[in-house]
């Protein structure tokens, strides 16, 4: 049988990018568009949609923004439909940490409850390989201790990995996005002593090795406790200078 065929309406709304948007949405919801399949150009969507050129322009870059489309210029170019990331994600999370509607204990509150359910599920589906992942990145983190960009992006790969080990999209979605407004806060406070996480990774590792999932849990989140207060600590320090 050949192909579905995308079913586009004319539009009618005022705010016709969105129409235009939630249509491909649905086409591929209901299947007739897949990923790597090309749009149909510019001129015959706008024509089918009814709306102009610009319109159309400005829905195809809400989807790329959501990360559903590829533009591609060029003879061969066009607007492909692509595999969705979490980039959306972690850039909206982004926006509303800039904006204020998030704040540094919101982000590192929620990372600690994230973390408790991935270290949870870590436990139980880790295979050796997956130990041994973490052990090297322990081993790493070791030798950048004086390094402190380095250091701070050992660490996140670690929860990274975490994150993997669960083999669970959302979960790796979720972690990343964190992490991105994490380290784009953490790097705001600059160096500052973390000197008792690597004993407690190497505590963590032996109990996820024996599968002791709630110990695995305490310890993870009691180290997480710990740097959430160091954050918030050195966080307050500029601005009280600011304030006086």
């Amino acid at each position: 049988m050949p192909p579905a065929q995308p079913e586009f309406r004319a539009i009618r709304s005022t705010r016709a990018f969105e129409e235009v948007a939630a249509q491909i949405r649905n086409e591929l919801a209901q299947g007739r568009l897949k990923v790597g399949n090309r749009l149909p150009s510019e001129r015959d969507l706008s024509e089918k949609f009814g709306t102009s050129r610009n319109t159309l322009r400005e829905a195809l870059r809400l989807l790329e923004h959501a990360g559903l489309v590829r533009r591609q210029k060029g003879a061969s170019g066009g607007a492909f439909i692509t595999e969705a990331t979490g980039e959306a994600i972690s850039a909206d999370l982004m926006d509303m940490y800039h904006s204020g509607a998030i704040g540094p204990a919101q982000l590192t509150e929620a990372r600690i409850w994230l973390e408790s359910v991935i270290v949870r599920e870590a436990c139980l589906r880790a295979m050796p390989s997956d130990i041994e992942a973490l052990r090297a990145n322990v081993a790493t983190a070791q030798t950048v201790q004086d390094d402190f960009d380095r250091r701070a992006e050992t660490h996140f790969e670690f929860h990274r990995i975490l994150a993997r080990i669960t083999r669970n999209q959302i979960m790796v979605v979720l972690m990343d996005g964190l992490l991105v407004v994490l380290r784009h806060f953490v790097r705001s406070l600059g160096n500052y002593e973390n000197k008792f996480v690597l004993p407690s990774r190497r505590r963590f590792l032996k109990l996820m090795e024996t599968r002791d999932v709630e110990g695995a849990v305490a310890e993870m989140e009691s180290s997480l406790k710990r740097l959430q207060r160091n954050y918030l600590a050195h966080a307050a320090v500029p601005a009280a200078r600011k304030d006086s």
